[in-house]
């Protein structure tokens, strides 16, 4: 006869076996999915100070699943603003802006995403006050 541990442990071996497989599957149907959108960015007013700062990300959001996912906005300022820590920004005439995002998925690797399209602009040639 079996002990109640030897078949709690053949119980819990099935049960993660199972779990392996599901998730493994889970992995499977979202490897090859393609992520990528259009996007479409222009800017209005472009200012450049000159200021001690490290930070690269212009604007970021968390998007919650289930949450509306189409990002409509217009006339909206920068979370982050450029700041031009080594006088390498002013007067710079090919500057351009990208969407890049990360999709958090259940199993699997965490991609970061480059959106289709981007935004060329140029930096004025004096700092704002």
């Amino acid at each position: 006869m079996h002990s109640l541990l030897s078949r709690g442990n053949s119980v819990l071996a099935y049960t993660l076996s199972v779990l392996v497989t599901l998730t493994f599957a889970c992995f499977l149907s979202t490897i090859l999915v393609d992520y990528r959108t259009g996007t479409e960015m222009k800017t209005l007013k472009i200012e450049v100070k000159n200021l001690p700062e490290y930070g690269v990300i212009l604007w970021d959001k968390i998007i919650l699943r289930g949450e509306n996912a189409n990002l409509r906005l217009k006339n909206m300022r920068t979370k982050y603003y450029f700041w031009d820590d080594g006088n390498g920004l002013r007067g710079n005439k090919n500057v351009t802006l990208t969407l890049s995002y990360n999709i958090i998925p259940n199993v699997g690797r965490l991609p970061i995403v480059g959106a289709i399209g981007s935004h060329t602009f140029s930096f004025p040639s004096e700092y704002t006050r």
